[in-house]
């Protein structure tokens, strides 16, 4: 699977504008093994968006994590958008340590893209999980999340 990462960051920006008010910036969308794909993405460490304790607010990084996540359906679902609609299901997240400065989300395909377009094509309404890391440039995990999608078809 090729992936123009510079193409999926500005079709990001462009659909999604709250992206672009938090100031998210794209690090990377790249291949992986079987057919994967990770994307990265950074929240910048601004006073517009903390919280009352000084580190990036809990809605920031949900929006973080989620933005991660779309980044991975676009680069590996793009191609069927004449097809079917990409949508999110529903998101858990854990908050699991304070996050203090930039903040980064990486996020990884759940299934194998063969496999949900494989349903897509049996006339199914596939659904897929994303599971993105949340935290610190150092390394230090702050969160975990899942974000379930599925793919709508159009009709």
């Amino acid at each position: 699977m090729s992936i123009d990462s510079r193409q999926v960051a500005a079709g990001m920006l462009q659909a999604v504008p709250f992206a672009r008010t938090l100031g998210f910036e794209f690090v990377e969308v790249a291949p992986e093994a079987h057919g994967g794909v990770r994307a990265v993405v950074r929240l910048p460490d601004t006073p517009a968006t903390h919280n009352h304790v000084g580190g990036p607010h809990a809605g920031a990084m949900f929006t973080l994590g989620e933005t991660a996540s779309g980044a991975v359906v676009m680069a590996a679902f793009g191609h069927l958008l004449d097809r079917a609609v990409p949508l999110a299901v529903r998101a858990d997240i854990a908050y699991r340590k304070l996050a203090m400065g930039p903040v980064l989300a990486t996020a990884r395909l759940g299934r194998a893209p063969a496999e949900v377009i494989a349903e897509l094509d049996a006339g199914q309404r596939p659904e897929f999980g994303v599971e993105v890391e949340i935290g610190t440039e150092d390394g230090t995990v702050t969160g975990t999340m899942t974000v379930v999608w599925t793919l709508r078809p159009n009709r």
